[in-house]
């Protein structure tokens, strides 16, 4: 059976009701879905505007917006007495009930990150990480608790929160908090609520961390400003993110970096893996499940040509739409046009295209004018790293509509009747919308391994205060491992060859300088 939703009730002040009767336009149906719509206004919309100091707690893997939203959603899970089968109370999650689901979704997960398993079931006897004490701020899902959990085969103390108020997958949190792992993460909790999990997993007496894992800079941000005490035992920060890591960078230059970090973000195996690959996959299932797109002829905008936009443009280009692309970087922009795209600025073609997707992870990269000039049902979505690049705030005012149509899908109506599909706020879009594919994050979470391994067994002096790469080795070490699930076999040097290209015959195979 069909549901219709009036407009006009969806609007709570006078001025938005004139606007809107002026369309003339009484109902609108939708077909049904699979989902339940929600059809009042984004909860979003009624909270802060920014969920975050730094941007990172709303800015990638989100999925906002749930797929059916009920009573018990309206109770705050701090608010809950909680204890697990155990005894245990250690954690805040939304429902310790749903732990057995959590559990065969983490098991599933388990089955395609071959590679993290392999280190786990290699390095559980030697506990390279015995006496670590690990902070985290990453996303809870099923596929970040398989390196939760071999983090804690490997011998670490681990305590976690979300760096994002909507990508946590609850029977996740639930599986976790009924194995006694201390964790602090609900989807959809709210900026207090954000860093209030974040305090919960510092803030502990008799336990203080001496390693972190952060995802966006928010766990790493807490403790400066609120235990900058703590870092007297910290051996080192482990960050994902470019967010992060531009966070770290500017800690570093204006000489308030205590500790030494690894930036995994800027990695070899993330970069091409988690950032090309898994892009050119995902942007495709993100836009399918959200807007319903046929791609076949659409004019899309993809701005920057980074990893990220090389992925989604080539994905997009096969799938036979026409692909403009806006570049900063006159390298990047002359691999776009070497790669049969056309290379524009957005202003010039924001009134014609279909779509605009942006990769960037700056700020500002879409701003109100451009979607001023939009033509109806453009839609708008972001693939970067921050949520900042589509200037979202901008479209809160007055005389714009916003019509919550379905999880991570919002209409923007302007008052002459025109709209611009707007998809999860702003926000990086496909683990918002849809998924990633787990082997993608198999990669990622290695090398998150391989890098709190790293840092944590240092020797005095290895690492000085500053940011680092992580080491070629290790990042050839992480291909190598996820080199068995293809049955594929390494052509090995021969002692003349190694010696002629000044090579170890077991690398590493390349200079640190070496573009791939």
């Amino acid at each position: 059976m069909k549901k219709v939703y009036s407009l006009v009730s969806l609007t709570k002040n006078r001025e938005s009701k004139d606007a809107v009767l002026s369309l003339n336009v009484k109902q609108i149906q939708y077909p049904e879905q699979m989902r339940e719509f929600d059809s009042h206004l984004t909860k979003t919309g009624r909270r802060s505007l920014s969920h975050s100091i730094s941007h990172s707690s709303t800015d990638s893997n989100s999925s906002g917006g749930s797929d059916a939203e009920d009573l018990e959603d309206e109770v705050c899970p701090r608010d809950m007495q909680q204890m697990n089968s155990k005894g245990t109370r250690d954690f805040c999650i939304k429902n310790i009930k749903l732990a057995d689901f959590g559990r065969r979704e983490i098991e599933l997960a388990e089955d395609e990150m071959t590679a993290l398993m392999a280190l786990r079931k290699a390095a559980q006897g030697e506990k390279p990480l015995a006496a670590a004490k690990i902070v985290g701020c990453t996303h809870v899902t099923a596929q970040t608790a398989v390196l939760f959990e071999t983090l804690k085969v490997l011998g670490a103390q681990c305590r976690w929160a979300a760096c994002n108020i909507y990508s946590t997958q609850d029977e996740v949190a639930a599986a976790l908090a009924e194995q006694d792992f201390p964790v602090f993460a609900w989807k959809g909790e709210s900026e207090d609520d954000f860093w209030w999990c974040i305090d919960r997993c510092v803030n502990v007496e008799d336990w203080e961390p001496n390693m972190i894992l952060d995802d966006g800079g928010d766990m790493t941000h807490w403790i400066y400003k609120k235990n900058p005490h703590l870092f007297k035992k910290v051996k080192g920060i482990v960050e994902e993110s470019i967010t992060g890591i531009h966070r770290l960078h500017h800690l570093s230059k204006a000489g308030k970096l205590c500790v030494p970090a690894i930036n995994v973000n800027d990695s070899v195996t993330k970069q091409k893996f988690d950032n090309l690959y898994c892009c050119r996959e995902s942007i495709l299932d993100s836009l399918k499940k959200t807007a319903d797109i046929m791609f076949g002829g659409k004019q899309v905008a993809v701005c920057g040509y980074g990893e990220v936009g090389k992925g989604c443009s080539a994905a997009l280009k096969a799938m036979g739409s026409v692909v403009y692309v806006t570049e900063t970087d006159p390298i990047c922009a002359l691999q776009a046009c070497m790669d049969g795209f056309r290379l524009v600025k957005l202003g010039d073609v924001v009134r014609q295209v279909d779509m605009v997707i942006t990769c960037t992870g700056n700020k500002n990269v879409v701003v109100r004018e451009h979607m001023d000039l939009m033509k109806n049902g453009c839609v708008v979505c972001n693939m970067g790293r921050s949520n900042t690049e589509i200037d979202v705030n901008s479209l809160r005012t007055p005389e714009l509509v916003w019509l919550h149509v379905r999880a991570q899908v919002d209409h923007i109506v302007w008052p002459d009747g025109k709209r611009i599909v707007l998809l999860a706020e702003g926000r990086v879009l496909n683990l918002s919308s849809s998924t990633v594919p787990i082997y993608v994050l198999s990669i990622t979470a290695t090398t998150q391994a391989l890098a709190l391994i790293e840092l944590f067994n240092a020797p005095e002096g290895r690492y000085k205060k500053d940011v680092y790469l992580l080491p070629k080795k290790l990042d050839e070490y992480v291909a190598s491992l996820h080199l068995q699930t293809f049955d594929a076999r390494l052509t090995e040097l021969t002692d003349e060859q190694a010696k002629y290209m000044g090579l170890s015959k077991n690398g590493p195979f390349k200079p640190s300088y070496y573009r791939y």
